[in-house]
């Protein structure tokens, strides 16, 4: 269980990290939604289930959602 919980966090810090790096809004919204799915699996191995999922309905599904939203009714300057 110690080497599932490692790999979890180690995904985890590689999310946040290509979420910082991308130029791509479309593609820091979907790495984003897989950050919080993994934290949702991370909770529940924590014996959270309630935490997880909250975080899977609000972080992957809801903010997903609205930046997506946001995203479309913006002008992109990409050239």
């Amino acid at each position: 269980m110690d080497i599932i919980n490692a790999i979890l966090i180690i995904i985890l810090v590689i999310c946040a990290i290509a979420v910082e790096r991308t130029k791509d809004l479309v593609s820091a919204i979907i790495i984003f939604s897989a950050y919080s799915l993994f934290m949702s699996v991370v909770w529940l191995l924590l014996k959270s289930p309630d935490v997880a999922l909250t975080e899977a309905a609000i972080g992957a599904g809801v903010t997903s959602i609205l930046f997506f939203a946001v995203i479309s009714k913006t002008e992109r300057f990409e050239k």
